[in-house]
C-alpha cells in the first residue's frame, strides 16, 4: 500500500483518538462520507432493480434472483467505493507510482470478489432455509438497495482505514472464498484425486476463478511485503531488505503459479511453485537474524510449520497422504504464517513508536 497511509496507520494514537490524520480527514468525516456513499448506493441499486426485475416476484438465489443481483451490484459498488476511499485519504503531495496503482487495483478486485461471493453464499444459504419461497416486488427493491449500501459502507471504510492488520484479513478472506468458489464450481467433482493445481487445468469458470485468485493473491502478498517491512525498527537494514525480497518472491511466484497452469506449462508451473516454497523456508529460518526484534515464539512457530510441511511431504512420498492434502495444509500454514508475520511486524513498529513518543 501507499507509504503515506502505512505511516498514518502506525502513528496510532492520534488517528484513533478521532483527530485529523495526515491527510486532513478525520474519522468522523470518514464515517459521514461512508454513510453518504451508502445512501447513494442504496438509491441507485434500488432504482436500477426496477427495470431489472420489473416489479415482479423473484427467487432468493439462482439466475434472475435477488441474490444474483446483490452479488453483481455489490461487486461493482465495492470497486467504486474502495476507489473513493483511497482518493479521500490520499496524500495531496505524494506521487502515485505504478506499484501503487497495481496495489489499489488488486485490492479493488479482492473487495469485489469478496462482495460477490459473500452475497452469493448468503443467498444460497437463505434459499435452502426458505425452500420454494419468493421475494415480493417492494422487498426486492429494499433488499437490493440494502445489500449495495452495506457493501459501499464496508468497502469505503476498508479503503479509508486500510492498515496492515486489515490488509491481512482481506488477503485471508479473498483466498478462502476464491478457492472455495473454485472447488464448488469445478466441472470434475474428483479433481482432488490429482492435486490442488488441477482446479486451474480446465477451461471452465472454476479454473478461471482459481487462477485469478492466485494471481491477485500474489499481487496482494507483494503489496504486503512492502507495507509490512516499511518502518519496522531494525538495527540490520539489510535484513529488512532481505525479508521484503523473500516475501516479494513468494508473492510473484504465487501469481506465476496462476499465470502458468500445470497442464500447459508443467515445467514453469512446478519451478515457480518450488521456488515459492524455498523462498518461504529461507525466510522462516533466517527471520530471527534478519529482524532481531521479532518475538521468539513467532520464530519457533515458523519452524514448527516447516516441520509439519516436511512431515506431510514424507507422508505423501510413502503413499499415506494425497498430494492435494499436502498442498492444502501447506498452503494454509504458509499464509497463516504470512498473516501472523504482518501482525507481529505491525505490533513491533507500534510498540517502538510508542516508546519513542514517551507513551
Amino acid at each position: 500500500m501507499n507509504g503515506d497511509r502505512t505511516t498514518q496507520t502506525r502513528r496510532g494514537t492520534r488517528t484513533q483518538s478521532g483527530s485529523d490524520d495526515a491527510t486532513g480527514t478525520s474519522l468522523r468525516s470518514q464515517e459521514s462520507l461512508s454513510l453518504a456513499i451508502a445512501v447513494v448506493a442504496f438509491i441507485l441499486a434500488a432504482l436500477l432493480a426496477i427495470p431489472v426485475f420489473r416489479l415482479q416476484h423473484v427467487p432468493i438465489a439462482g439466475d434472475g434472483s435477488i441474490g444474483q443481483y446483490a452479488a453483481i451490484s455489490g461487486a461493482v459498488v465495492a470497486i467504486l467505493a474502495f476507489v473513493a476511499g483511497r482518493y479521500v485519504v490520499r496524500s495531496r503531495d505524494a506521487r502515485i507510482g505504478v506499484l501503487d496503482v497495481i496495489d489499489v487495483g488488486a485490492l479493488c478486485l479482492a473487495h469485489a470478489v469478496i462482495a460477490l461471493l459473500s452475497w452469493t453464499l448468503l443467498a444460497e444459504i437463505l434459499e435452502r432455509g426458505f425452500v420454494g419461497a419468493e421475494v415480493f416486488s417492494f422487498p426486492t427493491l429494499i433488499l437490493a438497495g440494502a445489500a449495495a449500501a452495506v457493501t459501499a459502507y464496508v468497502a469505503f471504510l476498508s479503503a479509508a482505514r486500510m492498515s496492515l492488520s486489515l490488509l491481512a484479513i482481506v488477503l485471508a478472506a479473498f483466498l478462502i472464498q476464491g478457492v472455495l468458489a473454485s472447488t464448488l464450481t469445478a466441472s470434475d467433482p474428483h479433481w482432488w484425486e490429482e492435486n490442488l493445481s488441477a482446479l486451474g487445468m480446465t477451461d471452465d469458470l472454476s479454473a478461471l476463478a482459481f487462477n485469478l485468485t492466485l494471481i491477485v493473491a500474489g499481487v496482494l502478498v507483494t503489496a504486503l511485503a512492502r507495507a509490512a517491512t516499511n518502518g519496522v525498527p531494525n538495527p540490520n537494514p539489510r535484513g529488512t531488505v532481505r525479508v521484503r525480497t523473500c516475501l516479494i518472491i513468494v508473492g510473484v511466484f504465487l501469481a506465476l503459479v496462476g499465470v502458468f497452469p500445470v497442464d500447459r506449462f508443467f515445467a514453469i508451473h512446478n519451478t515457480v511453485a518450488s521456488g515459492m516454497v524455498v523462498a518461504f523456508g529461507v525466510l522462516v529460518f533466517m527471520l530471527r537474524r534478519w529482524i532481531p526484534g521479532i518475538p521468539r515464539a513467532f520464530v519457533f512457530l515458523g519452524w514448527l510449520f516447516i516441520g509439519v510441511i516436511v512431515l506431510l511431504a514424507v507422508f505423501f512420498a510413502v503413499g499415506f497422504y494425497t498430494l492435494t492434502a499436502v498442498e492444502l495444509v501447506a498452503g494454509i500454514l504458509v499464509f497463516t504464517w504470512i498473516i501472523l508475520f504482518i501482525r507481529n511486524a505491525a505490533a513491533l513498529a507500534a510498540d517502538t513508536a510508542r516508546v519513542r513518543s514517551g507513551g
